[in-house]
């Protein structure tokens, strides 16, 4: 079993919580009176959390680059003579999800898709056994399952490299069987609501009653598509404005916050 530090480091600021009506004035500021009412309002109503993977429970590339990962999708490819299948800024996207959706959106359904997609599991799970937990994300994954709240995972990360993660840190229970990543399908990754569809599906949710938390623009598109509210975490300010201008009215720099809402209630 891998062990892994404790999620309670900090990234940036200590609590950065904002909403539709922060005043922008190039980094994010924050501040409203009503912030603490509509997180509390959020949390209460949820009875089923839909959480991204990388970004809001860990760092999946943290000690791994993404980087260097997408770097060697493309460098594979040239390998075997499919350099013209890239565009200059998917090349130099340093994304490895827009390399594989790049292909796959070419060649639907290919071998080269399927071999493309197994090189990427691969890193995912060498990057698992060194990522980095979000601080405040285990005990609050442990708070809420605690008060009666059921989990799911919606991610277009792979499941296995979810479960291998949840596992190390004592945390699958809380998820099982509710796991929701990457399939051969790829047309159904985030910002397409597949994944949360399954989730609210198998559970037997209606989507008022759910809450998805994640980092991405996408996973606030894909939450809008299925009708779930959505709380954004972004681990700085810059991500924070990404969120913001994708239009997510609630975003936190800090899990701190909600962690002690729930404790609280």
């Amino acid at each position: 079993m891998v062990r892994r530090p404790l999620g309670n480091h900090h990234d940036g600021p200590d609590t950065l919580l904002v909403t539709s009506d922060t005043t922008q004035t190039g980094a994010v500021t924050v501040q409203t009176e009503s912030d603490p009412r509509e997180l509390r309002n959020l949390s209460r109503r949820a009875r089923v959390v839909l959480w991204d993977f990388d970004g809001p429970i860990c760092r999946l590339f943290a000690n791994h680059s993404a980087e260097r990962v997408a770097s060697d999708l493309v460098s594979w490819l040239e390998g075997r003579g499919l350099h013209g299948l890239l565009t200059e800024a998917e090349r130099e996207s340093l994304d490895p999800h827009v390399v594989l959706r790049a292909v796959d959106r070419r060649h639907p359904g290919s071998d080269l898709v399927a071999d493309l997609e197994a090189r990427l599991t691969q890193e995912e799970r060498l990057a698992a056994s060194s990522a980095m937990p979000t601080a405040y994300a285990d005990p609050l994954i442990r708070t809420w399952t605690a008060v009666g709240a059921r989990l799911a995972i919606t991610t277009n990360n792979s499941p296995l490299v979810v479960v291998e993660y949840l596992t190390g840190r004592g945390l699958v229970g809380c998820f099982q069987p509710h796991i929701y990543g990457r399939t051969q399908e790829l047309r159904h990754l985030k910002p397409d609501p597949h994944c949360l569809n399954r989730a609210l599906s198998a559970m037997g949710a209606a989507p008022s009653d759910a809450l998805m938390i994640g980092d991405t623009p996408s996973d606030h598109e894909a939450a809008s598509h299925a009708g779930v509210p959505f709380l954004g975490y972004a681990r700085n300010e810059r991500k924070a404005k990404i969120l913001k201008d994708a239009g997510a009215g609630l975003v936190l720099t800090s899990l701190e916050p909600l962690l002690e809402l729930l404790r609280a209630a």
